[in-house]
């Protein structure tokens, strides 16, 4: 078997040039459904009643999702084709249809091609088209987490698409994080998980105080008055932007992106302007805050099923100096990490959408886990 730096170099050695587009921890909103090459079908489902972590009950929770492709029975009747793909904070169900994702996995002859896989790519509570704070309840949304983010999409798959059993779990960022809650709360449901671009332990050190940073730079902006503000906050949630912009960037790609100074500030006025105008400050307060209760750590024996767990090393969000995730891989019976090195084609904490670079660590976990028939 080919070594796991073997393989990564393989791929950095190979891929196309990839743009600086690469999905990072964003603040993007939900936009009008954009173009795309793939015929997803987009749909709705409404819990009634759900409710949350907290006590807290929302009579409906609205949540929308995308299928792509056909779901298969087995003999026994169980869906053995469907593979759950998680985005990252800000993101919606649109964010892996990314053509640096979508196109080298999808594919005939792919990955995860679309006709042998079911794709389903949810809106995550507070994110998206999904139930969120600027649908009118503001503050008084319920103060969501991972754990409840898991749970739904849960539902929606048992009832909403009678979907039993899931081929892969797989998930970017903030989806990296929900791939190890999903492991650890139900270990049976899905024969494999590949986390992109986390740590399975407590949000903590620099990572909570820039998420904290980023919250209360909204909160203390006059204009936010508590979250019923009549207008965005606009100088606060400018501020907020900046911090999950430090946190997705990489050297080598901002060096590459902006080489002169007039053009450095340029990007970062256009990238300002572009994502305060479409943030709304009190959605942003609760998915930057939803990861607080995350601790996967305790419990990662519980996840038995092969995973496949990669970071980059250029990641600012999860440094590898910090050692954190050679260590608690081992608590994973079946678990390998791979901590893809620095190169021009990686792109720091958003190297988890550039697929092309680790896709065959994909197809070795595909293999491993192949269900006995």
């Amino acid at each position: 078997m080919r070594t796991a730096l073997a393989l990564a170099l393989t791929a950095l050695a190979t891929i196309a040039p990839l743009t600086a587009q690469a999905q990072t921890m964003s603040s993007a909103p939900a936009q009008a459904r954009p173009q795309t090459q793939w015929p997803v079908k987009d749909e709705l489902y409404i819990v009634h009643d759900f409710k949350f972590g907290t006590g807290e009950t929302l009579p409906e929770l609205k949540l929308r999702y995308l299928t792509l492709g056909t779901p298969h029975r087995n003999a026994a009747g169980h869906v053995d084709n469907a593979v759950l793909l998680l985005h990252g904070t800000g993101g919606n169900r649109f964010t892996l249809l990314n053509p640096i994702f979508s196109n080298v996995l999808f594919g005939p002859g792919q990955p995860l091609d679309t006709t042998k896989y079911f794709l389903i790519f949810p809106d995550d509570i507070g994110q998206g088209d999904s139930s969120k704070p600027s649908d009118g309840l503001k503050m008084n949304f319920p103060r969501y987490d991972y754990d409840d983010m898991v749970r739904s999409q849960h539902q929606m798959l048992l009832e909403g698409l009678h979907v039993d059993h899931l081929r892969l779990v797989m998930g970017t960022s903030m989806g990296c994080m929900q791939s190890f809650v999903w492991g650890e709360t139900y270990p049976d449901f899905a024969d494999a998980l590949m986390p992109l671009a986390c740590l399975p332990t407590e949000i903590a050190g620099r990572n909570r105080m820039m998420r904290y940073m980023a919250i209360e730079n909204i909160k203390r902006d006059p204009a936010w008055n508590n979250g019923n503000y009549t207008s965005e906050p606009t100088e606060g949630l400018r501020t907020a932007n900046e911090m999950l912009f430090v946190m997705g960037s990489a050297p080598l790609v901002q060096q590459k992106a902006a080489p002169t100074r007039a053009a450095a500030e340029k990007y970062i006025d256009d990238y300002l302007d572009r994502t305060t105008a479409h943030t709304d400050a009190n959605n942003m307060i609760y998915y930057v805050d939803a990861s607080r209760n995350y601790n996967p750590e305790p419990h990662l024996d519980r996840i038995t099923v092969p995973v496949m767990y990669i970071n980059s090393a250029d990641d600012f969000i999860n440094p590898p100096e910090l050692g954190i995730a050679e260590k608690l891989t081992r608590q994973m019976p079946h678990a390998q990490f791979v901590l893809i090195p620095i190169s021009d084609q990686t792109r720091g904490h958003g190297t988890h959408t550039a697929a092309a670079i680790w896709k065959d660590y994909l197809v070795q976990l595909l293999a491993e886990s192949e269900p006995k028939k």
